[in-house]
């Protein structure tokens, strides 16, 4: 008879539970986490499993890339689709597991992508550095606003990072003003040089793929960029149409409506957050150097706010680049702003 695993994974040990076909218990234990004791509990199943379904939290790679180098069916999670009965009045680690399993048997368990364990390094790399560059943004944000909530005068990001301690004792006299603004200036030094060295590290061993070559045509987007889109996405023909791939981004509503009236919002967390940033980025640069696309960003902003009109034109960028990725062409501006004349050739982006 067909046996269904179910494993509900947490930081420092794993709910292992077995049901056949008919969603009767068979088996299951918690277990440290500790490959070769899941493996010895699975070994007297191993020729009746079908799969394994597994929790996509944030330690899987151990466990996944462990049972399928064994040769096991394993099925990741995604974890963000998975909702029980609400109704439920108990349910623990053992209810879990057994939920992962029968879905898994009935066919209908929503299932994460498992990226390829040889580029996962690159990949978590560059999402290291894009953590690193959202750091540094806040605290020169942070910075600037201080600065500015003292002395009411208008600076930019870009004069923040230049700042020394002896410019700010000609611009604020009080010392413990000066410290409120100045404690952050080392750290955000100390980011820009790591960004670099992770930069450094991965160029000369990250090549774009030819379906990924031409996202550096893209407004807004370059190399790094490029390649953090590249490795976030993996294989573009997983997605079927545009529409998957831009909420895949995290770029379209999450709207739950009745009657024509809004009665909530949807899964917002269902997506790739990292694809959401560099569109988002993408989107910034090309409103500061390309003419149509801060025209498109203006239109928007005057019909709602500026984060829904940025956030539109990061969606706009995502479509372009699905095109762009699945058809290996080059980005033309046309297509997404309309008719450009020489508007779009004022700056590079």
């Amino acid at each position: 008879m067909a046996l269904y695993c179910g494993i509900d994974l947490h930081s420092s040990n794993n709910y292992v539970a077995i049901l056949n076909g008919r969603f009767e218990r068979v088996a299951e234990q918690r277990l440290p986490n500790d490959l070769e004791t899941v493996l010895r509990m699975l070994g007297a199943y191993r020729s009746e499993l079908e799969g394994i379904a597994i929790e996509s939290t944030f330690n899987w790679y151990w466990l996944v890339d462990g049972l399928m180098a064994a040769g096991y069916e394993v099925h990741l999670t995604n974890t963000s689709a998975v909702k029980q009965y609400e109704g439920l009045k108990y349910s623990d680690d053992r209810h879990d597991a057994r939920w992962l399993a029968r879905l898994l048997a009935l066919g209908i368990l929503p299932e994460g992508y498992i990226y390829p364990r040889e580029e996962r390094p690159l990949r978590d790399l560059l999402r290291r550095r894009a953590f690193l560059v959202s750091k540094r943004t806040a605290m020169l944000l942070s910075t600037r606003g201080t600065f500015e909530s003292w002395t009411g005068m208008r600076t930019k990001c870009a004069d923040v990072k230049k700042w020394t301690e002896e410019d700010l004792e000609h611009l604020l006299e009080d010392p413990t003003m000066r410290l409120g603004v100045s404690c952050l200036l080392e750290p955000i030094k100390a980011i820009g040089v790591q960004v670099k060295v992770i930069e450094k590290a991965v160029l000369p061993h990250a090549r774009l793929r030819e379906e990924f070559r031409r996202l550096e045509t893209v407004w807004g987007i370059g190399k790094v960029l490029a390649l953090t889109i590249m490795y976030e996405v993996g294989d573009i023909a997983r997605f079927a149409k545009v529409g998957n791939f831009a909420s895949y981004c995290r770029l379209v509503k999450s709207d739950r409506l009745s009657d024509g009236k809004r009665k909530g919002s949807g899964n917002t967390k269902n997506g790739n957050p990292y694809l959401s940033w560099a569109f988002t980025e993408a989107a910034h640069a090309a409103k500061r150097h390309r003419q149509p696309a801060r025209r498109f960003h203006h239109r928007k902003h005057a019909q709602r706010n500026g984060i829904v009109a940025i956030r539109s034109l990061a969606h706009k960028l995502a479509r372009a680049s699905y095109y762009v990725m699945r058809d290996k062409v080059d980005f033309d501006p046309e297509k997404a702003f309309g008719p450009v004349g020489r508007s779009g050739e004022d700056t590079p982006g």
